[in-house]
């Protein structure tokens, strides 16, 4: 049974009236044309030749996960899932850090945004940014929902200084780097990272903390929506497909990374799209494409020709990570609104390297809730130092690192949610085929496209099916003019005795990553594993 509860926020104190003071002196809801002057004029990022700002985020290319703290007080101490993911840190230490960067704030030029977070007004949270950096102003303004109107009193507080340099003693940390959450007294504190996908995730993060005691289920996933009101959802971590196969010209975008599912239906959490462009291609993804290259997008860590000025987005020579963060409204069929009806699907994506798991596969409820726990995707070979092979990776409800709260808490809701609404449930892998990474090839975009559209048009849900011997579920047969060559993993590997040694190792991963879960979930889900049923 999901429980409802409020969550207690501290009241107005001597912080708000400090803030109130850094507002007072800064460049308040500037558009994006006097942001790109300001952060040319401070050296910030350059102009491209189609118009976006190209900024570097120096060393921190992508998020400082170990640097990462909640306050830990009366209200966040019995509730948080405290460890690697949600270090505590004591109010004391939060206090000095706040009075330091504070301090740190008012000698510098400021900028500030109003905005919100949540498309649903009942669930809307207002965020105010205060930053020393116009182009991190930008990002916000197109990340989060710029409110109609006057601003109303913030609901949280960002206060980004990507040049303050934390003192480890002094603040009870391990590096310079410090994000840090004071839930209760309503306060995120970013310093010593110029890495601007740090202000969304912490306030992703204040969402996934607040909306579950109000029944909502908060999600790390994609959202669209077809002609006839068929809402689809797309779970999956970074290069799994998420953005891309849910940006489709023949449905309405409502959100590419951060949804709640009430009982009233889905709502994005935010107001623009952060897209990763490596080898972005104008043939495979033009929306984004288009995107990517318009005034008022900004393109972190994306190379550009010294001469012409013209994007390379195929040069990873400062990140793999590089990314694209521009209003939705950029994506010409966007949603207008942010909202919509209950999914009829739901889509789990994997990028499988062991090249074992079927392309597409039909999932019952309790093997959804299996695989939605384990977030299962692959390390590829030749990424990191000493990765010689494939390895496992898993990120409990495809977003571990934005978790306050236990995972089994995510679990239920997205549970409770299926039960009453009984959405059709699959499992989409958009990795390899025919051998593992190295040996086989990597599923074509096509292909995965052409699974997804026959998802959602239902021409897949009436197919024969076949029950996998190691994973269990049910993989069609035929359909959607896919061969079973395409549909059966096995056919597709040279080596039947190779496919059926590597997808038992794969197997065996999975479980024993799974072993964290099983005191916390019903028998159903526990037996709804690979090589784990009656």
């Amino acid at each position: 049974m999901v429980v409802r509860e409020a969550v207690r926020v501290g009241s107005r104190d001597s912080n708000d009236a400090r803030l109130d003071a850094l507002v007072a002196k800064a460049n308040v809801q500037l558009g994006a044309a006097p942001l790109y002057e300001h952060a040319v004029r401070q050296g910030e990022g350059r102009l491209a030749a189609t118009g976006p700002l190209v900024v570097s985020t120096g060393k921190h290319t992508g998020r400082s996960p170990l640097d990462k703290y909640v306050v830990d007080d009366e209200e966040t101490g019995p509730r948080v899932w405290w460890g690697d993911v949600n270090q505590r840190m004591s109010p004391h230490h939060f206090a000095a850090l706040f009075e330091e960067v504070v301090t740190y704030l008012e000698r510098r030029q400021l900028f500030v945004e109003h905005l919100k977070a949540g498309a649903d007004p009942r669930y809307e949270l207002p965020v105010r940014v205060i930053t020393d950096q116009a182009w991190a102003a930008l990002f916000a303004r197109n990340l989060f929902i710029v409110p109609e109107g006057e601003p109303g009193v913030a609901g949280f507080t960002v206060l980004h200084a990507p040049g303050f340099l934390a003192a480890p003693d002094r603040y009870g940390v391990r590096s310079e780097t410090v994000v840090a959450l004071d839930i209760t007294r309503r306060v995120v504190v970013i310093c010593g990272t110029e890495y601007a996908g740090e202000i969304k995730k912490s306030i992703f993060t204040v969402l996934q903390y607040l909306l579950p005691h109000r029944g909502v289920a908060t999600m790390h996933c994609s959202a669209n929506i077809g002609a006839a009101g068929d809402v689809a959802l797309f779970f999956g971590l970074s290069g799994t497909g998420k953005t891309t196969l849910s940006t489709d010209p023949g449905r309405t975008l409502i959100g590419d990374d951060e949804h709640g599912w009430s009982d009233h239906g889905i709502f994005n959490f935010e107001g623009g799209s952060y897209a990763k462009v490596i080898n972005l291609s104008e043939q495979n993804e033009p929306d984004i494409w288009r995107a990517a290259h318009r005034f008022g997008t900004v393109l972190e860590n994306v190379v550009i020709d010294p001469r012409t000025r013209q994007i390379r987005p195929d040069d990873d020579s400062l990140t793999e990570n590089t990314r694209a963060a521009f209003p939705l409204s950029y994506i010409d069929n966007a949603s207008t609104e942010g909202q919509a009806g209950h999914p009829r699907h739901i889509l789990f994506l994997t990028a499988d390297a062991f090249g074992v798991l079927p392309p597409v596969a039909k999932l019952n409820r309790d093997q959804a809730l299996f695989w939605y726990l384990s977030g299962y995707t692959s390390k590829l070979a030749g990424t990191e130092r000493g990765v010689d092979e494939p390895e496992a990776t898993f990120s409990a409800c495809f977003g571990s690192p934005f978790l306050p709260l236990p995972p089994i808490a995510y679990t239920d809701l997205l549970g409770s949610q299926i039960d009453t609404h009984q959405p059709d449930l699959w499992l989409v892998n958009t990795g390899w085929s025919g051998g593992t990474y190295g040996t086989g090839e990597r599923m074509p975009i096509a292909l995965t496209r052409a699974i997804v559209r026959a998802i959602l048009n239902g021409s897949l849900s009436d197919q024969e099916v076949e029950i996998d011997p190691v994973f269990g579920f049910r993989v069609p047969a035929a359909g959607a003019d896919l061969p079973s060559a395409v549909l059966q993993p096995r056919l597709a590997w040279s080596d039947g005795e190779a496919y059926d040694r590597t997808a038992a190792r794969l197997a065996r991963a999975i479980l024993r990553n799974f072993r964290q879960f099983v005191s916390e979930v019903s028998p159903a889900i526990a037996s709804a594993g690979p090589l784990d049923r009656p």
